[in-house]
């Protein structure tokens, strides 16, 4: 019996948006789709009209399906693998793609689950319409997976592997799609907002982040400092200090919290796991401080000094 082949054509991007505005990591999404036919993205959430207008104006984006509903308001990856089902029946794309962050990661493996499909995540090149190729192992293999028998293929594609599309120069027309109601399976309780007012990981120019080395929660106000002092810079952080409680998850850089790729790195007192380098060793510059020689970190950094992080941040935040 010969394989079923997806015919190269039609892609639909998930956009992630706060119901103001646009996620860069869109713009990724919409670039690595590009490669697969014509765009239509998806925009669901409440009164979300000023972002159906953004994502009418990427350009590469030729049609919007816009869900305007209560139950799409805090991003419910339940309520959104329904209405996904109810599109994915309804105008029978080719492929269905993603970033690859908390949101995509939620979304596509339970929308894919409801059409019997697999789920490709973390995916960093297309070759054609059937070929993809992704990480594992920490970043340390890459493994080339064929999916011609995939019904749909659900892509989940790591944002700092594809160029940003266009944001602005963009026409699409818009449609408006109904609902597909309430999962059931979960239920909002709050948001919690980051005050801080530094940008986030994931488009960042420059990321400090701090490990183990920095030995109390209160320590960390040095990176804040140092991050002020730097200006456009967010703060992350490695699992290590995120599971002990000094820092919120949304801080974490590494094979299981963000994938970043800024212009400048700074490590500070984090020894450089396997787990935390897949998330951050595409970065265009690292510099690391570490009193330890022989830290992992020192072996993919372009600069590194071998110091005591509470002598040297200081001394860097005076210089600056």
């Amino acid at each position: 019996m010969k394989a079923a082949r997806i015919i190269l054509g039609r892609a639909l991007v998930i956009v992630e948006h706060d119901n103001a505005k646009v996620s860069p990591v869109t713009l990724s999404a919409v670039s690595a789709a590009s490669k697969l036919g014509e765009i239509t993205a998806l925009v669901a959430g409440a009164k979300c009209k000023e972002v159906v207008s953004q994502v009418a104006a990427i350009q590469g984006v030729s049609k919007v399906l816009a869900v305007d509903s209560a139950e799409y308001e805090h991003g419910l990856p339940e309520n959104l693998a329904l209405l996904l089902k109810k599109v994915q029946q309804d105008n029978k794309f080719s492929h269905i793609v993603a970033a690859h962050t908390s949101f995509g990661k939620g979304v596509l493996p339970r929308a894919a689950a409801l059409l019997d499909a697999q789920s490709i995540s973390d995916v960093i090149a297309v070759a054609d319409e059937n070929t993809f190729t992704r990480s594992t192992y920490a970043g340390n293999a890459l493994a080339v997976v064929n999916a011609v028998n995939n019904p749909v293929n659900f892509l989940s594609i790591r944002p700092t592997s594809f160029d940003k599309a266009v944001a602005s120069g963009g026409n699409a027309s818009v449609d408006q799609v109904a609902p597909a109601g309430e999962s059931g399976l979960s239920k909002w309780i709050a948001d919690e907002v980051d005050t801080s007012g530094k940008p986030d990981l994931t488009s960042a120019r420059i990321v400090v982040s701090g490990g183990r080395g920095l030995k109390a929660p209160e320590n960390f106000k040095l990176l804040y400092s140092l991050a002020d002092k730097i200006g456009n810079c967010a703060v992350g952080a490695t699992r290590a200090v995120v599971d002990a409680g000094f820092v919120p998850n949304e801080l974490q850089v590494g094979q299981t919290g963000k994938i970043v790729a800024p212009e400048l790195y700074i490590a500070v007192g984090l020894s450089g796991a396997i787990q935390h380098l897949a998330g951050m060793k595409d970065s265009k510059v690292i510099a690391c401080i570490n009193t330890d020689p022989e830290a992992p970190i020192f072996s993919v950094s372009d600069y590194g000094l071998e110091a005591d992080l509470f002598d040297a941040v200081p001394k860097m935040i005076a210089g600056l």
